[in-house]
């Protein structure tokens, strides 16, 4: 990997700046702090070690993963997982509710429109991305110069069935170039059931103490074969004791510890208090149509917890921005920085003032934000099968350009994975598609007004319910054959279709290119220009401290397992799988707090006392699900699925007081696989034939040679 040291920049978190708060960073690769962890915990990793940890993980679509064995086994959470579970889950199967285990490889089936990727290189071509913007250009040109230099660079590496992306950091002040392997042939290979993996429900979502077996198994396949891997995790032996140093090699997926004030304060007073209110509807409207039948329960189940899992996360998001102390903390941080760029004039020739420039920006951010939201980024038109229209008409338009003047997304780099999800055979339910879409044209409505040039489109002069049952029922887009016709036609196909979603995303398009283009220009352009200005005088004022924000690119935290006090009272840092019966029978043993058949038919067969979920302090954010959680020898030593409802703030401000890291120990994954699941294939791949011993660690078999 070729390495550059990164600009690493200070965030004056809580007024301090000479180190980062405890075990706080989500570091890069190839910019992560050794001689840190060495002081504080005694040991470094070294080149050898990072590069072993970095390509033996995974990327999944909406999350996390590594490879633990040779045969390309892949280890995520279920509610990764989740999509690939529930769209094989036909013809009276459910493994959603059932769960799922292929004991021989032939067994193993193919998950339809799922690609996971490894990252293999990174390059820092800063100079290459600034020097497109030219001095005197506007923003609106600059951003529109770097965008085409980024998809150039893109296309020249995206060779060899390689995917190249482009990644902004410290917002703005460097760019990379991040080289993926693409695994695009990914087989199912053992989840739990629903019940266990997500134990609790909502009510125990984002807290702690838990009791979820959260876990799941792919296989990447090459040429039809299982993927020989060189690089992949080991399992431990020994799982963790109090305070171990740990690692989480993961994806987080955005922070904004280095926004302005303004950025903030947009977040606080605008988009968060939409997605809230939007989140909530949506929620009610699938469990209205959840109750009308089992079968509408089972096509929904997927949704309806990512909306509830979203709608806790970014109620905890916005109590961390409504919490005055941190926000008075950012904003004096800000003058503090402000304060040094304005006392020295070279310095304020050089860097001028960004954050004012961001202020006027987030006044346009402002003013779009409704309209953008619903018609250019489709809240207005939701479902899957809007979605696949939306993909096809713009996919086929956009090809029209050269490739680096398209929109980001649908350069040729990009084509190839648009492709595979386009084509995936994951089976479309209409029933919940109009119901979808019905609610969503309902809400534009509301928010954009019955006058709206693309709300009276949208409707047609019929109500949200009777036309998206229209549109639903006209489409035959749920044919992976029909889709591929028409896209493979490209835009004379799309022009002369009749599809009524083809007919309508046709119509919106042009109002929702022209949106983005004023996004693209009047803001992004602004927060990337002005950003990585406020983020050059941060590294000029204080040097390298803390890593940039999370941008679901691969990173690497660190951190100990740690118990904390909450209210005065002491929460251990584990938990056993015997507590799960417990913690059952205190709720009535029912739902959410129902523990499969499987489980209570082998409860005497397990040991009660194994460690089951514990807690740590590594840096985490959304997308870190399905990272795996290591030791200081690269071994597995568990999965981290979640945080603690103290630890959402981390979005904006580290602090490891009471907030925490959630994540499955490796001792009850054994034990359950073994003892309840009885998948003795998948022990012995990840173990090699190690098994449980009485005290819950693992030792090969006295016949085996050692």
């Amino acid at each position: 990997m070729k390495k550059r040291v990164a600009l690493v920049l200070c965030v004056l978190t809580l007024g301090l700046c000479s180190l980062a708060f405890a075990d706080e960073g989500m570091w890069l690769f190839n910019a992560f702090p050794k001689d840190k962890v060495k002081a504080k915990y005694g040991f470094a990793p070294d080149q050898a070690w990072l590069d072993h940890v970095r390509l033996s993980s995974a990327r999944a679509p909406n999350g996390s993963s590594s490879f633990v064995s040779a045969d390309g086994l892949i280890f995520t959470n279920h509610h990764i997982a989740q999509g690939c579970v529930h769209d094989l889950s036909s013809n009276g199967k459910d493994y959603m509710k059932n769960g799922f285990y292929a004991p021989t490889r032939a067994e193993e089936p193919k998950c339809p429109g799922v690609e996971f990727v490894v990252l293999e290189d990174i390059q820092d071509v800063t100079d290459k991305v600034n020097a497109a913007a030219k001095p005197g250009m506007s923003a609106a040109d600059a951003g529109k110069a770097q965008r085409e230099v980024m998809s150039n660079l893109e296309k020249d590496c995206s060779t060899n069935g390689m995917r190249c992306d482009m990644v902004t950091l410290y917002s703005g002040a460097m760019y990379s170039l991040y080289k993926y392997k693409k695994c695009s042939d990914v087989r199912l290979v053992f989840a739990p059931e629903f019940d266990i993996a997500f134990f609790g429900g909502d009510p125990d979502n984002f807290e702690y103490p838990r009791y979820d077996l959260d876990i799941s198994f792919f296989r990447a396949y090459e040429n039809d074969q299982p993927a020989k891997i060189k690089d992949y995790l080991k399992w431990s032996p020994d799982g963790v004791k109090d305070g171990d140093l740990v690692f989480v090699s993961g994806h987080p997926g955005r922070t904004g510890r280095l926004l302005t004030t303004a950025q903030l304060e947009f977040l606080r007073d605008v988009q968060y208090p939409w997605q809230l209110k939007s989140l909530a509807r949506r929620i009610d409207m699938l469990q209205k149509f959840s109750a009308q039948s089992p079968e509408n329960a089972r096509e929904a189940e997927s949704d309806f917890f990512s909306l509830q899992n979203g709608f806790k996360a970014y109620t905890g998001y916005q109590g961390g921005l409504q919490d005055k102390d941190l926000m008075a903390k950012k904003a004096a941080d800000e003058k503090a920085l402000q304060a040094f760029v304005s006392s020295d004039a070279k310095r304020k020739q050089e860097y001028g003032d960004p954050w004012s420039d961001i202020a006027k920006a987030v006044v346009i951010q402002k003013q779009i934000f409704l309209p953008l939201t619903y018609i250019d980024n489709q809240a207005g038109f939701r479902g899957e099968l809007p979605r696949y229209a939306r993909t096809i008409v713009r996919a086929t338009y956009e090809k029209q350009k050269p490739s680096n003047q398209r929109i980001r997304g649908y350069q040729d780099s990009a084509l190839p994975s648009l492709e595979q999800r386009l084509f995936s055979t994951a089976p479309v339910y209409k029933s919940l598609d109009e119901v979808q879409l019905a609610e969503s044209l309902n809400e534009m409505q509301e928010n954009l007004g019955a006058d709206n040039a693309t709300v009276k489109l949208a409707l047609a002069g019929k109500s949200p319910q009777e036309r998206a049952q229209e549109l639903i029922a006209g489409t035959k887009l749920d044919d992976p054959a029909f889709r591929k016709q028409l896209y493979e036609g490209g835009k004379a196909a799309v022009d002369a279709s009749t599809d009524p979603l083809i007919v309508l995303m046709r119509g919106v398009e042009p109002e929702a290119q022209a949106l983005h283009q004023r996004n693209e220009d009047q803001v992004e352009s602004v927060f990337r220009r002005s950003g990585g200005d406020i983020g050059k005088a941060l590294f000029a004022k204080d040097g390298l401290n803390v890593p940039p924000d999370a941008t679901f690119t691969l990173r690497l935290s660190y951190g100990a397992i740690a118990g904390y006090k909450l209210n005065g009272k002491k929460v251990p840092w584990f938990t056993t799988m015997g507590g799960a019966y417990e913690h059952a029978a205190a709720h009535g043993s029912k739902p959410p707090y129902e523990l499969p058949e499987s489980w209570l038919k082998h409860k005497s067969d397990i040991n009660l006392n194994t460690p089951y979920d514990t807690v740590s302090t590594p840096d985490i954010i959304g997308g870190n699900s399905g990272s795996p959680l290591i030791n200081r020898n690269a071994e597995v030593v568990g999965i981290v699925f979640d945080g603690n409802i103290e630890s959402l703030p981390w979005d904006f401000l580290y602090s490891d007081k009471v907030a925490r890291t959630v994540e499955v120990d490796s001792r009850a994954i054994i034990e359950s696989l073994s003892k309840i699941y009885h998948a003795d294939g998948l022990v012995n791949e990840l173990t090699g034939g190690m098994q449980p011993n009485p005290q819950n660690k693992m030792q090969k078999p006295a016949n085996k040679q050692q």
